[in-house]
């Protein structure tokens, strides 16, 4: 596996070995212990799995809040999406940046986003099958999301009308919010 870092403190992109031949491919998508020798320690509890059936669907600005938050490691498995984490630690030097990568079945990345970042993602295909591992358990209670195209963050999404859930059509913005992490 090779480790990028991004301008962003703990999102790393994680690029697989990947062995392939006639029959298909082989790779390890994830190994404790190459995550620990990178310095990224993490104990998943739960993996999550969705399924997009249209180009253009985005998913988030997601997060969970205090003690509940999660950091997530996350890839799509078929199809392709652009996928977000957002800085939202009130008192980073990278408060409100973001880093946008492109994960798909074919290029096999992944992204890991510690806690204190909001995550989201807008499918480039139709038919999108996207997996996250979580290091703490899903809590509605702790349940939180900012507004997709909220000026302040500015993430460059490359959509004008994307497809919405209900409730990410009334995610509040940033600044209705205050302090999050």
């Amino acid at each position: 596996m090779q480790f990028e870092k991004t301008k962003l403190d703990g999102v790393v992109i994680i690029t697989p070995d990947v062995f392939g031949d006639n029959r298909g491919f082989f790779m390890e998508s994830w190994s404790q212990r190459k995550m620990e020798e990178a310095g990224l320690f993490y104990n998943f509890v739960q993996d999550n799995h969705s399924l997009s059936s249209k180009k253009g669907v985005l998913r988030g600005i997601h997060f969970q809040k205090g003690y509940k938050s999660q950091a997530k490691l996350v890839r799509c498995v078929r199809g392709a999406v652009l996928d977000v984490a957002v800085d939202l630690r009130h008192e980073s030097p990278t408060y409100k940046q973001w880093v946008a990568v492109e994960l798909s079945a074919e290029n096999k990345k992944q992204l890991m986003i510690p806690r204190g970042f909001g995550h989201g993602f807008v499918t480039l295909t139709d038919e999108v099958e996207f997996l996250y591992k979580a290091d703490n358990y899903y809590a509605p209670e702790a349940d939180g999301g900012i507004r997709w195209n909220d000026p302040e963050i500015g993430v460059e999404w490359g959509i004008n009308n994307p497809i919405l859930s209900a409730k990410d059509e009334k995610n509040p913005f940033l600044s209705e919010l205050g302090e999050v992490f």
